[in-house]
């Protein structure tokens, strides 16, 4: 596309290479990842049905998103790991009352309590996505329209705009506090408590028995939000469309295929269900 002071309609999304051994090599790597997720995640089979960008990518010749279609996978992409960090710290308040206060679990972490936490989650998330939505999507993308990356990013997107972006990057810290460092923040203050209840256990099976109701949690949380603030956290002069790319990937295609493994083979009930299936 020549460059000139024209409104962009729509996006050319690079991929990871140009190779067509490699593009069938990464799709095939991904659709498996898909499948797997699928497998583990029902909820995501709507999303599989309508191809999800980066399987196209890798296969296709055409690489182009529309505008309108770049924006829905912006906002959608956004809510759901706003979302996720919040559903990881209310996880980390379920651990603590398992482990703090088991007889008052029943009461603690009532149907109704956890479908509030639920519904506050995604309520924020979305909330959150929209605001830094509308903000990114308010720039004037006018020259170049190709996205070095697989999926409409946020950094990706905010290198391509034109115009002044005053702060942008104080919005951007300000939705990484809400979204990131506070959910961060009471998981710490849950484990903080987990931690000096453990310690306080006598016998070492009932500690071990303590630590692991947790460790599923703790991997989730490690990998998640590690990946989220290795991008996010960083300084302009430091980022990296390259090893952006790469980190991105774990949390958006990896992690959701391996959350079912983490939390479901940690549980007895799946595990015997497991066993009767196999034999």
């Amino acid at each position: 596309m020549p460059r000139g002071n024209r409104t962009v309609t729509k996006f050319i999304l690079l991929g990871f290479t140009t190779d067509p051994v490699m593009q069938l090599v990464l799709f095939a790597a991904f659709l498996i990842m898909y499948v797997l997720t699928v497998a583990g995640n029902a909820t995501l089979i709507v999303l599989i049905f309508y191809t999800p960008k980066i399987l196209a990518i890798c296969i296709s010749n055409d690489k182009s998103i529309s505008f309108a279609g770049c924006l829905a996978q912006f906002f959608f992409s956004a809510g759901l790991d706003y979302t996720e960090c919040y559903l990881l710290a209310a996880m980390a308040y379920d651990r603590y009352v398992a482990i703090s206060k088991p007889l008052l679990y029943s009461q603690a972490m009532s149907i109704k309590l956890g479908v509030f936490l639920v519904i506050a989650s995604y309520l924020g998330g979305f909330i959150n996505s929209s605001i830094i939505t509308k903000k990114t999507f308010s720039f004037d993308f006018c020259n170049d329209n190709v996205i070095d990356d697989f999926f409409c990013d946020l950094l990706p997107l905010v290198k391509l705009a034109c115009g002044r972006k005053e702060g942008y990057q104080a919005l951007m810290y300000f939705l990484l506090s809400s979204n990131v460092i506070t959910p961060i923040a009471l998981i710490l203050a849950s484990y903080l408590f987990i931690i000096a209840t453990i310690l306080r256990i006598h016998s070492t099976q009932g500690r071990l028995k303590a630590f692991s109701t947790c460790s599923s949690h703790l991997v989730s949380v490690t990998l998640y939000y590690g990946s989220i603030l290795y991008i996010y956290s960083r300084p302009q002069t430091s980022y990296s469309l390259d090893t952006d790319k790469i980190v991105s990937t774990f949390y958006t295609v990896v992690f959701p295929m391996l959350n079912p493994l983490i939390y479901s083979l940690r549980n007895k009930d799946v595990k015997g269900a497991l066993n009767k299936l196999f034999k």
